[in-house]
């Protein structure tokens, strides 16, 4: 395997946190990793053992006793590497690399669907607006019966063989052949394929008449401009305070990360530094063209807020900028490097690590779990063990007098105490689940709601007849809830109910807006703006 010149540096997210939902488009809705352009590949040293690897390799190419996929022997090899070395180096093979960069550039070639698998049938539950499906004529509520001539209704198929069937070339045609409501008879739609766009960020509106709320799911290509042109539209409506929401936000591209942040000062500040056994220290300052310099600030964090958020979140607590709100993140400190193959596949390499403004380093102990490697068949699965706990390893002080600790993670200036019901067994069965999305499908899906989508975010909610039929159905599939249970996890799964019925409706934004309008979070930032602020 050769390697290419192109070197890339980014700040890798932690996790992956997928949505239900699949997306016949193409972009799995992950938190994956970043990358941005940067200089060319330095060649390193090696010992005389290091050739050891090249040796055997050659050995069991040209004398071993059977046919062997040698393909498949150095990825294993890589891999096995790689995985000693930090719980955030990765090798990624070429189609996983492929995800990770759609994912992050948020450009893919497609029609722009998205779908639902409601006992094998695909049920279109959104459509990207003025894309290749929607310009069709495909609406929210289609089942989808084949997918060139190939039936899928009614037959167990995997996304990736969905994906297969309706992706291709920019400019080549695909036909579908749908059941609607209102039509008898099945109709078919030809769309042509085209480059979808997708930003990274989930929704921008107007939150009360003077808060703007903003949620930026990843760091991605686009994301500093998208926030840029979100922010504008809503200071236009009078925003002049801003909800930045980045809770569930594993990172992205570090230079973006930088860039966003940049949007909060109108100086020269040092916004985060990073430095490497083989990296020199480099330091990161804001522009002077910030589009949010003097309004009010409050960023909302929690423990899957990772990487390049942690950046962002870092600069602005620092420099006492804003009020960080919620629970602690999750301490992701390090900078991987992005090494491509010629094959199309990547090493994402930890190079150094990254300090805030005031040298605080937020990566939270780590150490390798060698016992299971004796396991050879689940080998990698928590190789490496993540310190769950905090201590104030070291104190910083900001120039208001705050005292700021390093640390695993950043611990916000307000705290938001978890929910005990939302971290409950229970509900984490149930919202991991696919089930409430099922009933809604099932239930909610047959005719076009009888009032607005302000009717509906002001004055709908959930009838208590369809919570209990809810519950009725949970104990179909096995699940028992208890009396008790019940009252405790009804205004959990009510809202999460209504906001999918919203979704289909009225799309995306609805969702976040009815999520938002019983969010801890969400009610302490504009508390904060209302009484917090000097």
């Amino acid at each position: 395997m050769q390697k290419s010149t192109k070197r890339n540096l980014f700040i890798a997210a932690t996790y992956a946190g997928t949505l239900i939902l699949g997306l016949i488009f193409g972009i799995n809705y992950t938190d994956l990793q970043g990358n941005k352009p940067g200089k060319s590949l330095v060649p390193i040293g090696f010992s005389d053992n290091s050739y050891k690897i090249q040796q055997i390799i050659d050995l069991i190419s040209t004398g071993y006793v059977d046919s062997i996929d040698m393909d498949s022997v150095q990825n294993g090899a890589i891999n096995h590497i790689i995985s000693h070395l930090d719980p955030y180096s990765s090798y990624l093979l070429p189609n996983e690399s492929l995800a990770q960069t759609e994912a992050l550039e948020g450009t893919f070639e497609g029609i722009g669907m998205e779908y639902y698998n409601l006992h094998d049938t695909l049920l279109v539950v959104g459509l990207i607006s003025n894309g290749p499906a929607e310009k069709a004529g495909f609406k929210v509520g289609d089942r989808i019966l084949k997918i060139n001539n190939k039936q899928l209704a009614g037959l167990p198929i995997s996304k990736e063989e969905i994906e297969k069937l309706i992706r291709g070339r920019r400019g080549s045609e695909v036909r579908i052949d749908i059941k609607r409501d209102t039509i008898v008879d099945p109709i078919a739609i030809k769309a042509i394929r085209d480059q979808i766009n997708v930003s990274s960020i989930d929704v921008s509106y107007m939150i009360e008449p003077t808060v703007a709320y903003i949620k930026i799911r990843r760091f991605g290509l686009r994301t500093s401009e998208d926030f840029q042109a979100s922010l504008l539209a809503l200071k236009k409506q009078g925003a002049k305070n801003l909800i930045l929401d980045l809770r569930d936000n594993g990172g992205g591209y570090f230079h973006v990360a930088v860039k966003l942040a940049s949007e909060f000062f109108n100086d020269k500040r040092l916004l985060v530094y990073t430095e490497g056994a083989h990296e020199p220290k480099r330091e990161y300052f804001s522009d002077t063209m910030g589009k949010h310099v003097h309004g009010g600030l409050a960023v909302l964090i929690n423990e899957n807020t990772a990487s390049a958020s942690e950046i962002v979140a870092g600069a602005i607590q620092d420099w006492d900028r804003g009020m960080i709100i919620g629970r602690r993140s999750y301490g992701k400190g390090i900078v991987q490097e992005q090494i491509d193959f010629s094959d199309g596949s990547i090493v994402n390499l930890s190079i150094a690590r990254y300090y805030t403004p005031l040298g605080r380093s937020i990566q939270r102990k780590y150490s390798a779990n060698w016992s299971n490697m004796i396991d050879y068949p689940n080998m990698y699965n928590g190789l490496w063990a993540l310190d769950t706990t905090y201590s104030h390893s070291k104190a910083f002080r900001t120039l208001k007098g705050r005292d700021v600790f390093s640390g695993g993670g950043i611990v916000p200036d307000i705290k938001i105490e978890q929910d005990s019901n939302a971290t409950s067994l229970l509900y984490q069965q149930i919202s991991n689940s696919s089930y409430i999305e099922q009933f809604v499908y099932e239930r909610f899906t047959k005719k076009l709601p009888a009032y607005s989508i302000e009717n509906f975010l002001q004055g709908y909610n959930l009838p208590d007849s369809e919570y209990e039929a809810f519950i009725a159905n949970l104990r179909q599939k096995g699940i028992s809830i208890s009396p008790r249970k019940q009252i405790d996890l009804h205004d959990l799964i009510q809202t999460d109910i209504e906001a999918i019925v919203g979704r289909y409706y009225f799309g995306r934004e609805a969702y976040f807006k009815v999520k938002n309008r019983d969010d801890r979070f969400v009610l302490r930032a504009i508390d904060f703006f209302k009484t917090d602020q000097s």
